[in-house]
């Protein structure tokens, strides 16, 4: 049976060091992993989970040097995460799949497979879906930015980053499309942008003109590009086009290259303005962000939108993905008429 971490760790080499020995210890090895996860190319919000799931899982371990470690830890760690934590299913996949990189590709050792630990079943759950007088009620709840983006993320199907990535140039009026660009799976796809806001976009587009001119003025660095195109292009994230469409209204220290630039607004203030706008409205449903997402692919097939046209504006790989939204309407395979409503 496995064990649950002390203060000073636990597993087989429980009691060794303490946390911040460890973190003292093995920060040279903190910063092998995430040279390892650059060099992959992994999001950052990707690197910085699977170093917070390292850091767990030495603390678990607390070897005396990594030499130490080897895969029978990394399963006594997951097993305390489904046994003792009783983790979701996701978290655990999450947490092998950070565990399996850290063997395979840091410490070059070999990392057990599927017939070693299998992965938990990911449990399959109807998406929270609110009907159009609900998102009427929440975003009348709401005003400014906020609202703005609530109703991209609501009129575009926009993941709640994708929404906060958004630069100048991804608005193309002319066409009437939004580009969504690096979504999941770094993956480039079009959205229709809605007529509604093409006012409200407009004059967003001119706050941003103002803060970007006066960055221009203060000799701010330019914003974060993606890829190299830093160096491809040296004066690019300066240039009106790259600035994002909600910028911060703070500089910030990029944790890559370390220069303070300015990013864009900040997912977890996003999150939270849309949960406090769905309290205020009176609605019982869980309602984040992705559930805005999860509205516009439902409402897009109830009016009829073909199921492959909605797994291509929602970006998805396999249309088995886009098929858990017909779960909600009045088709084959979903919930049947009670008989008392007969």
């Amino acid at each position: 049976m496995p064990r649950p971490p002390t203060a000073s760790g636990g597993g087989r080499f429980a009691g060794r060091v303490d946390t911040g020995e460890l973190a003292a210890k093995y920060q040279n090895f903190f910063d092998l992993v995430e040279e390892a996860l650059r060099t992959a190319r992994y999001a950052y919000r990707t690197e910085t989970t699977y170093l917070e799931w390292v850091r767990r899982f030495l603390i678990f371990a607390a070897p005396r040097t990594r030499r130490e470690l080897a895969w029978e830890d990394a399963k006594e760690y997951l097993d305390y995460l489904t046994v003792i934590r009783r983790v979701s299913s996701g978290t655990q996949n999450q947490a092998l799949s950070a565990l399996q990189f850290l063997f395979g590709s840091v410490l070059k050792r070999k990392a057990g497979g599927r017939r070693e630990l299998e992965r938990a079943p990911q449990t399959l759950r109807v998406p929270t879906v609110l009907t159009r007088e609900e998102v009427g009620l929440l975003l009348d709840g709401m005003d400014g930015q906020g609202k703005l983006m609530a109703e991209l993320m609501y009129g575009a199907g926009l993941r709640v980053m994708e929404c906060t990535r958004l630069r100048v140039k991804d608005l193309d009026f002319g066409n009437g499309y939004i580009v969504v660009r690096g979504g999941k799976g770094d993956k480039d796809r079009r959205t229709p942008l809605p007529k509604k806001l093409v006012n409200s976009l407009k004059e967003q587009l001119e706050k941003a003109r103002e803060r970007w001119e006066r960055d221009r003025k203060m000799g701010v660095e330019g914003v974060f590009l993606p890829e190299a195109l830093s160096v491809k292009y040296v004066n690019a994230g300066k240039e009106w086009a790259w600035f994002w469409l909600f910028a911060s209204e703070s500089l910030s220290i990029d944790p890559w290259t370390k220069v303070e630039r300015r990013h864009h607004v900040d997912v977890n203030g996003v999150q939270k303005l849309v949960k406090r706008a769905a309290l205020r409205a009176g609605l019982t449903k869980p309602v984040t962000p992705h559930t805005l997402r999860h509205s516009f692919a439902t409402h897009l097939l109830e009016g009829g939108a073909d199921i492959r046209t909605v797994q291509e504006l929602l970006g998805h790989s396999d249309v088995s993905t886009t098929m858990i939204y017909t779960h909600v309407l009045g088709r084959p395979g979903s919930v049947a008429v009670s008989p008392l409503d007969r």
